[in-house]
């Protein structure tokens, strides 16, 4: 029993073997490192939650550019239709009219209503919606003028 043993001139035998004793007991034991299972669970459930909101917001975030994607779209066909008048110096009647045009690879539903301009008798005011073809929705809305 060398352990301990440079004290044994100053230590009582009781007090020596006592002390060998402790430090038998404190080299034979394994340092725990690591996790128990349940502290595992539980990083593993606050995970979990915290996965589950970024797949929100990504399915979210999703939504909302396609939706952006089609409000664009949609702005197009109207500002085209606004356009095709003014181009050909179109001036209708005040009347509603609807039709369908194809854009982005998709098709539209658009309706203008054309009502004479309020105080101005040589001018037409045209209110454009536009729609999915599928849609009932209008996504986008437009209101030009027109000059004889």
């Amino acid at each position: 029993m060398l352990i301990g043993a440079w004290n044994a001139p100053y230590m009582k035998k009781n007090e020596f073997q006592s002390q060998d004793i402790r430090l038998h007991n404190s080299r034979s034991r394994l340092p725990t490192a690591g996790f128990t299972l349940i502290e595992v669970l539980v990083a593993l459930a606050v995970l979990t939650i915290a996965l589950a909101a970024v797949m929100r917001a990504l399915s979210q975030s999703i939504d909302t550019s396609a939706s952006l994607r089609d409000r664009t779209v949609a702005m197009w066909v109207a500002q085209n239709r606004l356009a095709m008048h003014q181009v050909t110096r179109d001036f209708p009647a005040a009347d509603t009219t609807e039709g369908e045009a194809e854009m982005a690879g998709r098709a539209w539903r658009w309706r203008e209503q054309v009502t004479p301009a309020p105080g101005e008798p040589a001018m037409r005011q045209i209110h454009i919606e536009v729609r999915a073809a599928s849609g009932e929705q209008p996504l986008a809305r437009l209101v030009g003028f027109l000059s004889k």
